[in-house]
């Protein structure tokens, strides 16, 4: 992976044999945000159990939002996969298991983040939540394809030279929530 020219939104992918318009269709949104290099000294000493307290509270507070512009509301009920960060490799993992009013299935959001010199890599899978075990068996494939070229690697960054983004990994998971509340 370069760095992409013009917009983030890389595309999408679909695991193979699925018919995305089945009813056990899931996908992968890939884009790339060029937000700086994101420092991981944050990644050993974040607690998760309350993060994800402050992202329900975020989520419930933007439900408001949310139905003004005619939504559903819509709840974080917990990790389906608490976060992971694997620092050799600088990829970060956690899946969320929310509920959309008047669903009758909960939603799997299942995220991938690959930091870069410049920026992260994002892979989003959404899918039911009964998909989950199907998801988490096609991840490492996911993962292992997703390698930033020489020179865009993290360990390329120059501090000199490269942009630092704003945030740490802790708001990668927070995403829009810590932004909105300025947590991060």
């Amino acid at each position: 992976w370069g760095n992409p020219p013009g917009s983030n939104s890389l595309g999408m992918i679909f695991p193979a044999g699925v018919s995305p318009v089945s009813e056990n269709a899931w996908g992968v949104v890939i884009t790339y945000d060029e937000d700086g290099h994101v420092n991981d000294d944050d990644a050993d000493s974040i607690n998760y159990d309350d993060l994800l307290k402050e992202m329900k509270e975020g989520m419930e507070e933007a439900n408001a939002e949310r139905k003004k512009q005619g939504y559903d509301g819509l709840s974080l009920l917990g990790w389906a996969e608490k976060p992971t960060y694997d620092k050799a490799n600088h990829k970060l993992y956690w899946a969320k298991e929310l509920s959309a009013e008047g669903a009758t299935e909960h939603t799997l959001n299942y995220n991938i983040r690959v930091l870069g010199r410049k920026g992260v890599l994002v892979l989003n899978a959404v899918a039911g939540m009964g998909q989950l075990d199907t998801i988490k068996a096609e991840m490492p494939t996911v993962l292992a394809a997703t390698e930033f070229t020489k020179g865009n690697m993290y360990a390329d960054f120059n501090s000199s030279t490269d942009r630092t983004a704003e945030y740490g990994i802790a708001a990668l998971v927070a995403g829009g929530v810590a932004a909105k509340l300025g947590l991060f």
